[in-house]
């Protein structure tokens, strides 16, 4: 697989590295085992720079180039997900409960072996600031990153990022101009009937008749309020009441999930959302609260950055798309890009299986092909003049 020579030579240290992440998988916020591996191979690494406990276990590493020149942000997430291993690896989880499932093993290697190489060769001019975020599984690590003042504080122009993608061929790649992660928002609706026995509905006001009902009204939020050419999803994805075949229970509680990418179509649903669960919930004689939260914003390529970074993909990789369209799946990337001009990449993963699914694993052949990439984008953004 195409990647530097220099990288594909210690390809073997990044699968050993790798093993020993997806082994050790820690969650969110928690990731200070994993961090002070990172903090260690850096210092071998020889970085100039090593500033740990940020966003609590998060670590921000500097090294020097030739001369003057841009501070260019490359990043990897850190954290696991709370989900039971079905891989069978020799290297599998060994903490129950808990695995690498989306790739950040595979990135925080990534990022890792770049590190080397750069901190070796240093054939760039300005610094590269190597930002290793905790939580960015449904947390929001980078945001809290960017509040404690991490661009100001290094003095980022610019940043990157780079995530596994199952089902491309490992060593290409994909981006796209401007957006190309979806902003995610989470509702919560908790329904309160009068609970009675199932024989006896006319004494009792049913919850769940009401939930139903609300979940199918939910549904014309796209059907009938948003142009069909918006990007636009709302799905509910769990429904929760009820104890016995013969109880009409007290409440029930419904929890859904809105994918946008344009800021008017996602006031439009904060908007349409609370009026139909009202509506709905008059009309069947229950009450009913509503909780919307804003979550990560829509993740949002510079277009000149991306074109830039699938130039150099294309001299790394075995082919990219630089024009693949965007995704509804959400990115706390977001927030770094909020900020400073940047781009998100995807790199091949093969044809494994889906992120968030026990029996993923990240395939180490794409370990060196992301190194490579991160490195030569340092070169080709900053070169070292004569």
């Amino acid at each position: 697989m195409p990647a530097l020579n220099r990288i594909a030579a210690f390809a073997d240290d990044m699968t050993a590295w790798r093993h020993h992440l997806h082994e050790n998988p820690e969650l969110l916020f928690d990731c200070h085992d994993t961090a002070a591996f990172v903090v260690a191979k850096l210092r071998d690494f020889g970085v100039d720079q090593i500033h740990d406990g940020i966003a609590e276990s998060g670590v921000v590493a500097l090294i020097k180039g030739q001369g003057n020149g841009p501070v260019i942000g490359l990043r990897a997430d850190m954290d696991a997900l709370p989900i039971e291993e079905a891989t069978g690896a020799p290297h599998a989880s060994k903490v129950p409960g808990k695995m690498h499932a989306c790739g950040h093993d595979g990135h925080t290697t990534m990022l890792l072996g770049a590190a080397r190489y750069l901190a070796e060769t240093r054939n760039f001019r300005g610094t590269v600031a190597l930002i290793f975020q905790p939580a960015e599984e449904g947390i929001g690590g980078a945001k809290v990153m960017v509040d404690e003042g991490v661009l100001d504080r290094f003095g980022i122009d610019e940043l990157y990022a780079l995530h596994s993608a199952p089902g491309t061929p490992v060593g290409h790649f994909y981006t796209t101009p401007g957006p190309i992660m979806a902003a995610v928002d989470t509702f919560h609706i908790h329904v309160k009937g009068v609970g009675g026995h199932g024989a006896m509905p006319h004494d009792a006001v049913d919850p769940i008749v009401a939930a139903c009902g609300i979940v199918n009204a939910i549904q014309t939020i796209v059907s009938r309020n948003h142009y069909a050419l918006d990007d636009l999803v709302v799905s509910v994805t769990q429904v929760h009441t009820g104890s016995a075949d013969n109880i009409i229970p007290d409440t029930a509680y419904i929890n859904g999930t809105v994918r946008t990418f344009d800021p008017r179509v996602q006031e439009m649903v904060q908007r349409r959302l609370p009026q139909i669960v009202a509506g709905q919930a008059m009309s069947y004689g229950v009450e009913a609260e509503f909780e919307y939260d804003v979550g990560y914003p829509a993740t949002i390529n510079d277009p000149a950055k991306a074109a830039f970074a699938a130039e150099v993909a294309a001299e790394i990789g075995g082919g990219v798309n630089a024009e693949a369209g965007r995704e509804m799946g959400a990115e706390d990337f977001a927030y770094f890009l909020q900020h400073r001009p940047g781009a998100y990449l995807f790199v091949g993963n093969g044809d494994t299986a889906g992120l968030h699914h026990p029996e993923y694993d990240f395939d180490d052949e794409a370990a060196p092909v992301g190194a490579s990439f991160f490195a030569r984008l340092v070169e080709r953004l900053a070169p070292v003049e004569g």
